[in-house]
């Protein structure tokens, strides 16, 4: 009930607050967007000082009555100077890398404000519960805050609201406002957790990669914790009086494909997490690898960075089976 009841809540503040809609950043917070109201220290205040003016008519006390009209003054200027905090101020863009789905995507939020003034105390949320919050410390007008996001599936992720807020600087009442990026933000399939090995390479240029059950020694390094007894050399390691181990190279085919219709009879969405699972295991090997996905052309052969997210891309972008 009370949940359903904060979500009706919400709902009805997305038809009064600005923006209602999803907008292009920047995003600047003029005095229109900016919205202020007590805290619950703000309204025990109110009634602190409504109760400190009724005992100051009631005796007649002109130096309690001037003192509770002061700090009226000051928690009416609180109001004041915390919606300054944030007005004038501009969130310029929400960035993200992309991440496997299930894993927290870690937005980066960047924001400045060109006008002078200092502010301190901003914090940002996102919508509709903003409870993990960071901090936004604006140096020399400009800073950036970090917020995770929980990822479900893979595809376009629609942001949510984002709220940037601040209670200084009496902690009197608290500021607010939104910036809603109308831009998405990817998310890459969730590998397989466990499954075959990738498949063998072909072609005529020839890879190696140190492996320790190869077939040709290739060459002598220090021993390291966890490192097999078989594989240390012995009569060098005597010579040199310190343990040295053998480091074999196993020769690989050239170029990995890594074929949509070469997967057999498994489920959709399980033959996108084993090619996802493929595509890391050869970035982590340092193999050249062919993606082929139906209905669009091949992507690669390649390796690198550039390479893996054009492959992990076009998986997350497959229509949802």
């Amino acid at each position: 009930m009370l949940s359903t009841a904060m979500r009706r809540l919400h709902d009805l503040a997305l038809v009064w607050t600005r923006p209602r809609e999803p907008e292009a950043l920047p995003a600047r917070f003029d005095r229109r967007r900016v919205y202020v109201l007590p805290t619950r220290f703000g309204l025990f205040y109110a009634v602190l000082l409504l109760v400190m003016l009724l005992g100051a008519l009631n005796y007649n006390n002109n130096p309690a009555l001037l003192l509770g009209l002061l700090l009226g003054g000051a928690g009416l200027a609180s109001l004041v100077a915390a919606q300054l905090q944030l007005t004038g101020l501009a969130v310029v863009a929400i960035e993200a890398e992309p991440v496997a789905a299930g894993t927290d995507l870690l937005l980066r939020v960047h924001a400045h404000a060109d006008d002078g003034r200092r502010r301190r105390g901003l914090a940002v949320g996102l919508e509709p519960s903003p409870s993990r919050e960071a901090v936004l410390n604006l140096e020399q007008g400009r800073g950036e805050a970090g917020l995770p996001l929980p990822t479900v599936e893979r595809g376009w992720l629609d942001l949510p609201r984002l709220k940037v807020s601040t209670t200084r600087p009496l902690g009197l009442a608290r500021a607010w406002s939104y910036a809603w990026s109308q831009a998405p933000l990817l998310v890459y399939p969730r590998p397989e957790a466990d499954g075959p090995p990738l498949p063998s390479g072909s072609g005529d240029r020839v890879q190696s990669r140190l492996h320790p059950s190869g077939d040709d020694v290739h060459h002598l390094r220090s021993y390291r914790r966890g490192d097999s007894r078989r594989a240390i050399a012995w009569k060098p390691s005597a010579r040199r009086d310190t343990l040295l181990v053998r480091e074999y190279e196993q020769p690989l085919g050239s170029d990995i494909v890594l074929d949509w219709h070469g997967l057999g009879p498994l489920p959709y969405e399980a033959r996108i997490s084993r090619l996802a699972r493929w595509v890391d295991e050869a970035e982590r090997d340092g193999r050249r690898y062919r993606l082929a996905l139906p209905g669009q052309p091949s992507i690669g052969p390649g390796q690198g960075p550039v390479h893996r997210h054009a492959c992990l891309r076009a998986l997350a972008l497959m229509p949802h089976g």
